[in-house]
């Protein structure tokens, strides 16, 4: 593998003329050890189809080639491209890695794999990671499974359970698709440039199916959304908007209490609502 330390990744973007973008919350991972480690923890075997979003100059890319995976690695600045194709030239199976210019928040991640199961194992760029994880959890169930690294706050968010600070109606959301857990937490030091937040490694496997039995996914959440929308207000009060007078009947009828607040109910409590709302 490539020896991408902090030096030598700064040597490289030096030598192709590019820098860490801001705007793009570009964060270079430049530790091999650690590559490994997130390779092995998303348990990326030999022959699986890994979907790597935003692979940036290829630290991550390599390893995951490395443990005999095929990677589609989708990078969104063109200027990377030429960084990334030195860098997998330099490894020792750069024909495993089909690098694709794109953004995952649009891309067709289905066409992108032929429609077969994949794995996604990225270090997402903090400012789109939450709804990066809400889009592939959503829209493409052939992802059966997910290791991204993640701010660490935005981390605790997705795993968080109820009664907990962290706990929103993104967590709900996660809890229906898939199980979620921190796996590890990953100290600034090792990217350039180093953010100005602690990282986390959160592992999501998808659900064969829904634990619960909802009308509707699009229902369940807009109550949720609703609940999480006004979290200071009692859930009399903050469903008020999108269940009207039915509101107090609705909960009653579902065993909840409408004084209770929304970080309070578990994902059966809300599915709960939810049909008695239908």
């Amino acid at each position: 593998m490539p020896s991408l330390t902090p030096g030598s990744v700064r040597d490289l973007l030096a030598a192709h003329g590019c820098r860490p973008s801001r705007a793009l919350g570009q964060h270079f991972l430049a530790d091999p050890n650690l590559a490994r480690k997130i390779v092995r923890l998303a348990d990326a075997a030999d022959g699986d189809l890994v979907v790597e979003i935003g692979p940036g100059i290829g630290s991550l890319t390599v390893a995951l080639a490395e443990a005999g995976t095929q990677v589609v690695a989708l990078e969104l600045d063109r200027h990377l491209l030429p960084v990334l194709a030195e860098v997998l030239a330099g490894s020792s199976h750069p024909e495993a890695v089909e690098v694709v210019q794109g953004d995952g928040m649009t891309a067709d991640f289905r066409a992108l794999t032929d429609g077969r199961r994949w794995v996604c194992v990225s270090n997402l760029p903090y400012n789109v990671a939450t709804p990066m994880v809400v889009r592939l959890l959503e829209e493409f169930p052939e992802m059966t499974r997910c290791l991204v690294m993640v701010q660490k706050e935005v981390g605790e968010r997705l795993v968080a359970g109820p009664g907990t600070k962290a706990y929103g109606a993104v967590s709900v959301k996660v809890a229906y698709y898939a199980l979620a857990r921190m796996v590890g937490t990953v100290a600034a030091t090792v990217f350039v440039p180093p953010p100005n937040v602690a990282s986390a490694l959160v592992l999501l496997d998808r659900r064969d199916t829904p634990p619960v039995d909802v009308p509707s996914p699009e229902a369940l959440f807009t109550l949720v959304r609703a609940g999480f929308g006004q979290r200071r207000k009692t859930l009399r009060r903050a469903l008020a908007g999108t269940l009207g007078e039915r509101t107090e009947s609705v909960l009653d009828a579902a065993g909840v209490d409408p004084s209770a607040r929304a970080e309070t109910l578990t994902l059966d409590d809300w599915a709960r609502v939810c049909r008695e709302a239908a």
